[in-house]
């Protein structure tokens, strides 16, 4: 049966790109549970949160898990998408967890020069915000599958380090 890779991270830790970058790597279909979230509300994650707030985007993105099957693809997720356990159960059905596992100097490297928006940085002193959010999440994140470092790599080197950390791990 196909399964599903399944990129686990802070914000900036780089599950979407990454993701890509190995979706064409192994011939993968290439989801992210963000834009999916957003295809099915019509909005996109800054109004959501904004509009609805973020327990309600947190139901809807344990939906979305709940509403996908394994098959052959990456599945890039929101950073906050540990915090539930439910979530857990519905990523463990799917297929194999990867934590891209970024030091808070990275990630707060990577969010100072992106343009995305993160509903959760919208405050005045962000980079404390990150260091908080990272604190909390840190121990759900080592529960992933598979751990592999992403500081220091471009896309190319992270999707390979990653496809080689995945398939050490299933054999």
């Amino acid at each position: 049966m196909e399964r599903c890779w399944i990129l686990l991270g802070m914000m900036g830790a780089g599950k979407s790109s990454i993701g890509r970058a190995l979706a064409d790597l192994t011939s993968r279909e290439f989801l992210d549970t963000d834009l999916l979230l957003q295809s099915r509300l019509g909005r996109p994650i800054p109004q959501i949160f904004q509009i609805y707030g973020e327990a309600t985007f947190r139901d809807h993105e344990t939906s979305i898990l709940r509403s996908l099957e394994p098959t052959h693809a990456v599945l890039a997720t929101g950073g906050g998408i540990v915090v539930r356990e439910d979530n857990w159960a519905e990523m463990r059905r799917l297929g194999t967890t990867v934590f891209l596992d970024a030091s808070l100097e990275t990630l707060t490297d990577r969010l100072a020069k992106s343009k995305k928006k993160r509903p959760l940085l919208e405050v005045e002193n962000w980079e404390e915000r990150i260091k908080t959010l990272l604190g909390q999440r840190i121990g759900l994140y080592r529960q992933a599958d598979v751990v592999v470092p992403v500081d220091d790599v471009d896309l190319d080197t992270g999707a390979q380090r990653v496809l080689d950390a995945i398939m050490a791990a299933i054999r």
